[in-house]
């Protein structure tokens, strides 16, 4: 009878643990899609002003035309990338062009002046802020949840259950991670 009572409070306690340890992991994994989703929702913002920015800026940049084509061909990208590796990559790809388009921007005063296009830039840069902080806590999410299903005893449940690794958001362009040169 205490044979009994000791295997059924181990069984119990297996069972406490696991069932534990399993909803930790599913609260990580939900964790992280709500990460993901922040994100999502910045770049869809982001894709959504970028057309109407070109617009604006269209009708005084007409020799500057490879460059608007550059910025749709990218958003394009950007919102056709799947997986987010390639989300990732398209994203860093399209804030290059931004910054070329804003480059442009600032070689010419009428374009500069134009109220429209100071509003589209403001919120552009409002949004690259937002998408910043959302990739932050989304990779500090990601962390948490690939150390847990690493880590002994979440790596028994999660491969138990099929918890896999996720991606990080990363940076591709070398150059951005590179300090800039500031020359007097």
């Amino acid at each position: 009878m205490i044979i009994m009572l000791i295997l059924l409070a181990v069984i119990l306690f297996v069972a406490g643990w696991f069932f534990t340890t399993y909803n930790s992991l599913v609260s990580l994994k939900v964790r992280v899609e709500n990460a993901w989703s922040q994100i999502d929702v910045q770049l869809k913002r982001r894709h959504d002003l970028i057309p109407n920015l070109v617009e604006a800026v269209k009708g005084y940049m007409a020799h500057e035309k490879d460059t608007l084509e550059r910025v749709i061909k990218a958003r394009n990208q950007a919102i056709d990338a799947s997986s987010i590796k390639d989300k990732s990559q398209a994203e860093n790809f399209l804030s290059q062009t931004l910054k070329s388009l804003f480059a442009v921007v600032e070689r010419y005063p009428d374009i500069k002046a134009n109220q429209n296009v100071l509003k589209l830039q403001e919120e552009l840069t409002s949004t690259e802020n937002k998408i910043s902080f959302a990739r932050q806590y989304y990779n500090d999410e990601v962390g948490r949840f690939n150390t847990q299903i690493q880590i002994v005893p979440g790596n028994i449940v999660a491969g138990a259950c099929g918890f896999t690794q996720r991606d990080f958001f990363q940076i591709e362009d070398k150059t951005e991670k590179e300090a800039p040169q500031v020359k007097f």
